[in-house]
């Protein structure tokens, strides 16, 4: 047997204010996109913003409905969204800020694992990573190079 070590290294940033100032502008368009979210059984808005190597910007808002869990997260709306309408740019960035109509989220939201294995599907399609920022209501937001670096040993089509 032998013992493999993962590691990840992120960055973190104390607040949105941190940021560089385009990055601050993506982040504010999540927010934006998370206001927009129809929650209504889990109490849990998400949002999200893509850039494009292009220059678009590109929103998604979780959506639910009654067939609980049947919605789809922010974070796969905007990438599939952005597959769909511009379906040969790159996806340089991706904002996500979360928030819960019962408390306080000031720790950052990292993507859900359906969330990352379709990040990481796009990201093996460009051959290219995609930097993955996200952050809760308010408070630090941390920045991944990559989604490899959320998401290692991934699970991809050279496998099937």
């Amino acid at each position: 047997m032998k013992e493999v070590k993962i590691e990840t290294t992120l960055q973190v940033y104390d607040d949105i204010h941190e940021l560089p100032k385009a990055l601050q502008d993506l982040m504010r368009t999540a927010i934006e996109a998370r206001e927009n979210a129809y929650a209504p059984y889990s109490k849990f808005n998400v949002g999200a913003a893509i850039l494009l190597d292009n220059d678009s910007v590109v929103i998604g808002s979780n959506q639910e409905n009654a067939c609980f869990p049947s919605g789809l997260c922010a974070e796969r709306t905007a990438i599939y969204y952005a597959g769909a309408k511009y379906p040969n740019a790159k996806i340089l960035k991706m904002a996500i800020t979360a928030s819960s109509q019962n408390q306080v989220t000031d720790k950052p939201i990292p993507p859900c694992g359906a969330c990352r294995q379709a990040i990481a599907e796009y990201e093996i399609k460009q051959e290219q990573p995609i930097e993955i920022y996200f952050m809760g209501a308010q408070g630090k937001v941390i920045k991944s190079n990559s989604l490899a670096n959320l998401l290692p040993l991934l699970f991809e089509s050279s496998v099937l």
